[in-house]
């Protein structure tokens, strides 16, 4: 049995508790190939917001989408773990991001030190208009904010590492 790459790259542990995935989550950059879990991207492939698919079969069902940096500012010491790049809410079932409620808009990775992940995690709502969105972007903490919005385990979660581009090989 192959190991869950969330589990390898700690982002089960560090971020979320165990789950069974049961719904399509598909994060694309660009129009490039989909993110897969643990993939390499680079800052500036980045700057702009995915585009978001979700599965799901019950229109009425809507979802809420997090995508947060464990390793900030720096994976030695993320003393801003977790820090909140991305919020939507009310996505219907079937579609994407840009049918849900964009509550905390992008904020492209542009991490300065060490390699961080990126983590997109899917949870299943209550109801629509029942997640809001928190005070701050750092120290921001997904497990405590499915919590308090009763989102229960995620239904879907993949991650990409992203690190600063080197200076390497650079005119000054």
């Amino acid at each position: 049995m192959a190991i869950d790459p969330l589990v390898v790259g700690r982002v089960i542990e560090d971020v979320l508790d165990p789950f069974t995935k049961s719904v399509s989550l598909k994060v694309t950059y660009n129009g490039a190939r989909p993110v897969n879990n643990g993939c390499e991207l680079k800052p500036p492939q980045v700057v702009n917001p995915p585009r978001v698919n979700i599965g799901g079969d019950d229109l009425r069902t809507f979802y809420t989408l997090v995508m947060v940096d464990p390793d900030a500012p720096n994976p030695s010491e993320p003393n801003l773990r977790e820090y909140l790049h991305w919020l939507v809410t009310d996505i219907p079932a079937t579609t994407g991001t840009g049918f849900g409620q964009e509550v905390l808009c992008y904020e492209s990775p542009r991490p300065t030190v060490g390699i961080h992940r990126f983590v997109f995690v899917l949870f299943r709502q209550l109801g629509r208009q029942t997640v809001y969105a928190p005070g701050w972007r750092q120290n921001f903490n997904t497990r405590d904010f499915a919590e308090i919005y009763n989102l229960g385990l995620p239904v879907a979660a993949v991650y990409f590492n992203c690190q600063k581009e080197s200076s390497v090989g650079r005119r000054v």
